[in-house]
């Protein structure tokens, strides 16, 4: 059964409008600060998971009574002033968790913008497989605060605003065939500051890195022509991300996520060397890929392959022309 999409956005006028602040799920909203509330909720649900993001200008009371069986973890976005979930004081990028059946009570003291995603505890394993402490339901059974790190917590904010952008822009993007790339690309931004405030992993386990590597080239193997996030990868071999980089690094001199965006710009040059102009489009054959960033994956691709990706598209006509030319020469 295909995965139900959506992808929704709309004005905020009111403070009522925040009752869906996460998608699908209620939220009882006081507002605190002085005039009219106005801003933006999005949403992204792809069956029972959903990214909701939302941006508001005044002080705002939030209460989610304990009646909602999913798990949710909220980013902090932006803040001018205080915010705090429960006891704690949340910063710039830092993480929450809060659990199924968990009430939870979060006070904006002013403008401020966030991030939650929801989604099912059994998720948790496939989405976070690879990592044993974050695909572990016990983890996430408890309420929690993760301290983000200065440098990952901005690049995961980032990352995640993009990420709605993007598919709030094209939401031809979000198709069932690339539902479990955009999943994982969105809770890759969460894990992201998680993993940054646990404390290091000291197993030491570390397969060979060849044997590993070759495991992975058969997993993306299967996978034919549609995107793989890293984070798939972990949980198909059951390995971690950081055994994963040390064996790339070993073998190929860069990272796995620089690799498998390779990879992708390969399949995209592929595809656009075999088709006619007219055909098919940069920009539908590069989301299909999984790149959501046109520009950069412009500049990613002519740098890898000396031209731009219209030359490539349009030297499928040249070719053609070529093997006309050579075949009037024969018949001639």
């Amino acid at each position: 059964m295909e995965p139900f999409l959506l992808v929704d956005s709309k004005r905020l006028d009111g403070f009522e409008d925040l009752h869906q602040a996460v998608h699908g799920s209620h939220v009882d909203v006081m507002q605190l600060g002085r005039g009219r509330l106005h801003g933006r909720l999005s949403h992204v649900g792809i069956g029972d998971f959903s990214l909701s993001i939302g941006a508001f200008n005044v002080g705002m009371r939030t209460q989610r009574v304990a009646s909602d069986d999913k798990l949710i973890i909220g980013m902090l976005l932006s803040a001018q002033e205080r915010v705090a979930h429960w006891s704690f004081d949340m910063q710039l990028n830092d993480v929450l968790v809060i659990p199924p059946l968990v009430e939870h009570d979060g006070v904006f003291h002013g403008a401020s913008a966030y991030a939650a995603v929801r989604f099912d505890l059994n998720e948790v394993v496939p989405l976070f497989g690879g990592e044993a402490r974050l695909s572990d339901p016990d983890t996430w059974r408890s309420r929690g605060h993760f301290r983000a790190d200065t440098e990952i917590g901005a690049i995961a904010s980032r990352r995640l605003v993009r990420i709605m952008s993007h598919l709030r822009t094209h939401r031809g993007a979000l198709t069932p065939a690339t539902a479990n790339f955009w999943k994982r690309s969105i809770v890759d931004c969460m894990a992201a500051n998680v993993m940054s405030s646990l404390p290091p992993d000291d197993e030491g386990w570390l397969r060979s890195a060849r044997r590993l590597i070759r495991r992975v080239e058969e997993h993306l193997e299967a996978a034919g022509n549609r995107p793989v996030h890293v984070s798939e990868i972990c949980a198909a071999l059951g390995v971690p991300r950081r055994t994963l980089h040390r064996a790339f690094q070993e073998v190929f001199g860069l990272g796995p996520v620089s690799f498998l965006r390779h990879k992708r710009l390969c399949a995209v040059h592929s595809i656009l060397r075999d088709s006619a102009p007219g055909s098919v489009t940069v920009s539908a054959v590069a989301m299909e890929q999984g790149f959501y960033e046109l520009g950069r994956f412009a500049q990613y691709y002519q740098a890898m392959f000396g031209e731009r990706p219209s030359q490539t598209l349009g030297g499928a006509t040249l070719l053609m022309e070529g093997d006309d030319v050579a075949r009037a020469q024969l018949e001639g």
